[in-house]
């Protein structure tokens, strides 16, 4: 009986340690991907997820070879040996993709970190991206230009929707949805999520005349 409880607290801390993490992921502003050995993502965050335009979810079971193209061949073939023979150092990797709002073409560089499990869990892979170029963020009205997750968070958010329930209808935490709207209140320097709101609906975000409120989709980056 006592094995049962212990195991039980001990599946329950596993579970608070995972969602604590989760939630760190989400407020690190780095694009970063939690993937399989093969390279299929598990967790993406919203960082990296916006670089495709899209919500985090939307990611997973998507393959990094299918997302980004590696300058080298010879980068991954070293990663993949080192991975054979159980090697756990950093591995950078250099990319390019093209995505994201703009869809402009773009450049970066991975840092793969093989995380080795010894409680006979498979070995996961920690992609971190570092984007070299970076533009700032354009002035409205080249602002309407928005991703469709945070075009849903602004239609939500236009209903009186709470942040939690936003989170809970999109498939983000607390802190995913803060994310986006922090990053659209920065982009059209607007203060709280009132103005954020009127705001949308000036530069055409959100489709007047319409309850609930709804985007336009014909604005919205795909």
């Amino acid at each position: 009986m006592a094995d049962q409880q212990a195991a039980v607290e001990e599946e329950e801390d596993i579970g608070a340690w995972r969602n604590h993490f989760l939630t760190l992921l989400d407020r690190i502003p780095m694009p970063i991907a939690v993937c399989r050995i093969d390279g299929e993502v598990h967790v993406a965050n919203p960082a990296m997820a916006a670089e495709w335009g899209t919500a985090p979810g939307r990611l997973r079971g998507r393959s990094l070879r299918e997302l980004f193209t590696p300058r080298s061949e010879e980068q991954i073939e070293r990663l993949v040996r080192a991975l054979r023979t159980g090697r756990t150092s950093r591995y950078p990797i250099e990319v390019t993709w093209r995505a994201g709002p703009d869809g402009a073409d773009r450049r970066g560089e991975f840092t793969i970190d093989p995380i080795m499990s010894t409680h006979g869990v498979p070995p996961v892979l920690l992609a971190m991206l570092y984007v070299r170029n970076e533009r700032p963020d354009p002035p409205p009205p080249a602002g309407v230009s928005v991703t469709e997750a945070q075009a849903r968070i602004l239609a939500l958010a236009a209903s009186g929707a709470t942040t939690a329930t936003i989170g809970k209808a999109l498939g983000l935490t607390v802190d995913g949805v803060n994310y986006h709207l922090t990053r659209l209140s920065q982009r059209w320097r607007v203060q709280g999520r009132t103005a954020l709101v009127a705001k949308a609906y000036a530069l055409g975000v959100l489709a007047p005349g319409h309850w609930p409120p709804v985007a336009s989709h014909d604005l919205t980056a795909p």
